[in-house]
């Protein structure tokens, strides 16, 4: 039975297939060739991260398809009930990049804080004619210890983002629509740990109280920050995105930065991917990487482990 893993798979994740029988095949086919090839070569399961979509054309267009795999928590790229419909098993691994995501927003907040984006950029072209001068510029740092993070969407990524700040010691306080509260255990090296109870709010209240601001929500039909909710926030205050371009409204964004009334924002993903906007690109203000939130070793092994053994249970142990 053939698996086609058309945005890649980790070694970790082709062994358990590959020791179940599976021939898994890792060639990156182009979206417009995606359904040929699954015919030709009766692939029987495909897996995809955020790259490849799977819509309802190649879901007609392949009657022999078995199961559609998400590496990650989104499947806005999928369509699920369309297929579920048809009698394709739709999997994704919902809890193997939280921790991975959440160090991100860490990177981008510490970044932020410090002015990593920009000292990064101008210390090879001015560092040693300006080192003075780029030391003042740089020199009203903040810490995190200490300040509130407001944290919108207390699923389970939003939570893992919670561990983090609270052991930074840092205040958390969180918005979810479905979440009313939830226990969040810190755990440290040495086997110990604390409980907090974290108790959701409204977005309102968040909005108004936070230092910095982290979104973890799935796609949305419209912005879950425009320009109303940036007017709500304190001055000087930061914000990172991390869960789906198109959340935050990029334009009141640059605004906001613009006027000094946001300090800045790091984002991971953009309105407008895989090509955002050349003035959040350029923008001195903003912490940029290419959506990578998942992308570190760990969480690919956790998530090619975690997608096999479901391939397993669905097409071997039944």
């Amino acid at each position: 039975m053939k698996v086609l893993a058309n945005d890649g798979i980790s070694k970790a994740g082709i062994k358990v297939l590959e020791k179940a029988g599976f021939e898994v095949i890792t060639t990156k086919v182009a979206q417009e060739q995606v359904a040929t090839f699954i015919n030709t070569h009766d692939v029987k399961v495909i897996l995809v991260r955020s790259a490849t979509k799977v819509k309802q054309d190649i879901i007609d267009s392949c009657p022999g398809l078995k199961i559609i795999g998400r590496g990650g928590v989104g499947m806005d790229n999928i369509d699920v009930d369309y297929a579920r419909k048809q009698g394709i098993h739709v999997i994704n691994t919902p809890a193997s990049s939280s921790e991975s995501v959440a160090e991100l927003v860490f990177a981008h907040l510490f970044t932020g804080v410090r002015f990593l984006h920009d000292s990064n950029r101008n210390m090879p072209l001015e560092g040693d004619t300006n080192f003075n001068g780029l030391k003042k510029a740089y020199a009203n740092g903040i810490e995190l210890k200490g300040k509130t993070l407001g944290i919108i969407g207390f699923g389970r990524i939003g939570q893992a983002v919670a561990k983090m700040a609270l052991g930074l010691g840092m205040k958390v306080i969180a918005s979810d629509k479905y979440v009313g509260e939830a226990v969040i255990r810190v755990d440290f090296y040495n086997g110990q740990f604390i409980n907090v109870d974290i108790k959701t709010e409204p977005m309102d209240e968040l909005l108004k109280h936070s230092d910095f601001i982290t979104l973890h929500v799935p796609a949305q039909d419209g912005y879950v920050i425009g320009r109303e909710e940036l007017k709500l926030m304190k001055e000087d205050v930061g914000i990172v995105n991390a869960a789906r371009g198109g959340v935050i409204d990029e334009v009141a964004l640059v605004e906001a930065l613009d006027e000094e009334k946001v300090l800045f924002a790091g984002l991971d993903v953009f309105e407008d991917e895989p090509t955002p906007a050349m003035k959040v690109l350029m923008h001195p203000k903003i912490s940029l990487t290419p959506h990578i939130g998942a992308a570190t070793m760990e969480a690919q092994d956790r998530i090619g482990t975690e997608l096999a053994e479901q391939i397993i249970s669905l097409l071997k142990n039944n």
